[in-house]
């Protein structure tokens, strides 16, 4: 092998494992923010429409109904008792507090059932047929 084989040879390895030695290495990943998944976006929208056109400081001295979602006393008795919660009759004006209690009741039948969700939510009774009519109109 003459002179020059050998400093290209050399060259070459030289660069190999110069490129290892200070090649930076890659031992991290990169995490992307991502919007949450919020599968209950909609009938929400639809529900608050039906209920109060959006307003989150209705109030219904018929039925002590509250805030964005009409809230019942009872409803929210029954919210307490399950979850352990000690929240007022007076917390339901607060958007993310009742919002809190709503998507708990929809948790139970799931995201896939918008109607058994709805009927839910109103009660029960003839009413609930046109209740679902209603929020379906803003799904």
């Amino acid at each position: 092998m003459n002179n020059f084989s050998r400093k290209i040879i050399s060259v070459i390895f030289f660069l190999l494992i110069g490129v290892n030695v200070f090649a930076p290495r890659i031992d991290s990943f990169v995490i992307f923010n991502t919007q949450p998944i919020k599968p209950y976006k909609q009938l929400i929208y639809a529900i608050g429409k039906v209920e109060t056109g959006h307003d989150t400081l209705s109030y219904n001295p018929f039925e002590e109904a509250i805030g964005f979602f009409q809230i019942r006393p009872i409803r929210l008795e029954d919210y307490n008792i399950r979850t352990g919660s000690n929240l007022k009759h007076s917390d339901m004006y607060n958007y993310e507090t009742s919002e809190k209690v709503f998507l708990y009741y929809a948790s139970q039948i799931g995201p896939y059932d918008f109607e058994k969700i709805a009927v839910n939510w109103n009660g029960s009774g003839s009413q609930t047929v046109y209740y679902w009519k209603r929020v379906k109109e803003y799904l």
